[in-house]
């Protein structure tokens, strides 16, 4: 895993090349590779060039972020100020907010420069990124496979070199699963611990703003500039001052294997998770088998919970305030009917009617109070299994990327994709993919490293291990800017 963010800004501080020539060959890249993958739907190249500019100035005068004059890009559900923000649906076409995003204003104070907006599932609801109103982005490593959801886009611009790094949203792992899928980094921070203000809302107790990257280095350096207390995020909460320092020593590490994550599994993913337990055993990590039962009622708590919140959060969007509102209509209820039903995908209906049924009258007690009720007992057995391991280890996904258009062979089997990430998410808790290995098809195998609560810097330490062991080293995907 090549460290892209130091690699560019060891560039751009010694003056071998400015902002304003990366950000073009950037924009170059864009241009020929994107029409293939689709990997960005809205460019702000002018945006990014006054981004440069400003970036070069700030380089000049020295002492300036590591991520100054670095190009990157936002999942398109990050608000940014006169800037196309439509979280891939049609409800919101034309939409461009008069705010800036927390973690992009902090981004745009480092002199980040922004190439434009990432593809992703309509409203963060999807593992695939098909569900997009802008069609599929294709994964760079195979264009006939799916990215991973929601924030495919932006682990496809990643993994193809047409952004430094990305920042994504993780609901139920949308950050980690396609960087699984396209072989990338993908860190999901404690919940709280980056403000999401400015992040169009989902799942409001399990959206997290995450980066995604080349390496853990870089994940690490893009989580130290958006990371901390936001008074515009009553949920945030302050992080620990300084830079987060990574160390490749693992020894007297306690690394749990919960057997629950790892029941059923495919057997090359359950085996190359397994090698790389066996490279932190052999550099001194001490690793126990353990059990977390909850972990088997994750997946239906965290649909329960995510469709109710997201029942409530889309609400908003009626076609009176802003966005799309249909053409012909005798009222204004019909308008409303309408318009969320010309305006909202199939995915995005399905999950509003569930989070409605979940909380109404007559069924509240036995979905939604008793989902929440799971809920903390899951936290509690999983805060239980933090004292007596570091960090667990599982893998990313059960699977490697779909074909395109599958569609599993049950109404829920494409859901499944998530049962490996979603209770971190139900925890709050921080965890990182970064790749393991690879299948029988050459596609990437993800591992992901979860910490207790605020323990992000552990979590970024025993992934930052593997990445010095190199313990997956996966080809280099042609097009993009080459270093």
């Amino acid at each position: 895993m090549k460290s892209v963010i130091s690699s560019l800004s060891r560039l751009l501080s010694s003056r071998e090349i400015s902002s304003a020539e990366l950000t073009d060959k950037y924009i170059s890249a864009i241009e020929s590779r994107n029409p293939e993958l689709n990997a960005y739907v809205h460019t702000t190249f002018e945006e990014a060039k006054k981004n440069s500019a400003a970036a070069d100035k700030m380089l000049k005068e020295g002492g300036a972020s590591p991520l100054c004059g670095i190009p990157m890009t936002l999942k398109d559900n990050i608000a940014t100020d006169g800037l196309p923000t439509t979280c891939c649906s049609k409800i919101l076409q034309g939409f461009k907010p008069y705010y800036d995003a927390t973690v992009w204003r902090k981004l745009k104070a480092c002199g980040a420069v922004l190439l434009g907006k990432t593809n992703m599932d309509e409203f963060a609801m999807g593992s695939t990124s098909e569900t997009s109103v802008y069609g599929a982005p294709s994964n760079p490593r195979n264009l006939q496979r799916v990215t991973g959801g929601s924030s495919g886009g932006g682990a496809a611009a990643v993994c193809a070199n047409l952004a430094a790094y990305a920042l994504g949203s993780d609901t139920g792992g949308s950050i980690r699963q396609p960087a699984a899928f396209c072989g990338v980094v993908g860190f999901k921070p404690t919940y709280g611990a980056v403000s999401r203000y400015g992040l169009i809302a989902y799942g409001s107790s399990l959206d997290q703003i995450g980066p995604i990257t080349n390496s853990v280095t870089d994940a690490a350096v893009v989580y130290d500039a958006i990371r901390g207390e936001d008074e515009k995020d009553m949920t945030s909460c302050p992080t620990e001052k300084g830079k987060t320092i990574l160390t490749p020593d693992v020894k007297g590490l306690k690394i749990g294997l919960a057997d629950e994550f790892f029941d059923g599994l495919d057997t090359e993913i359950k085996s190359a998770v397994e090698n790389a337990v066996k490279k932190y055993e052999k550099a001194g990590a001490q690793v126990m088998r353990i059990s977390i039962p909850a972990l088997k009622l994750a997946l239906p708590v965290y649909y329960i919970i995510a469709c109710a919140e997201a029942s409530s959060n889309l609400g908003r969007y009626d076609g009176i305030r802003y966005g799309y509102r249909a053409q012909s209509y005798s009222s204004v209820d019909d308008m409303v009917v309408k318009t969320r039903t010309q305006g909202f995908g199939k995915e995005v209906q399905k999950r509003i009617m569930l989070g409605t049924y979940v909380l109404s009258s007559g069924y509240f007690d036995a979905y939604y109070k008793k989902a929440c009720i799971i809920r903390e007992s899951l936290r509690a057995q999983l805060k239980s299994a933090f004292g007596t391991c570091d960090v667990l280890i599982a893998p990313t996904a059960p699977n490697t990327a779909f074909v395109k258009g599958y569609t599993g062979g049950n109404a829920i089997e494409m859901y499944l994709s998530d049962v490996c990430t979603v209770p971190v998410n139900i925890g709050g808790l921080p965890a990182i993919s970064l790749p393991c290995g690879k299948d029988k098809n050459g596609l990437p195998i993800g591992m992901q490293i979860i910490g207790d609560v605020f323990e992000d810097g552990k979590v970024l330490s025993a992934a930052y291990f593997a990445e010095e062991e190199k313990l997956c080293e996966l080809e280099e995907v042609q097009g993009g800017v080459s270093l």
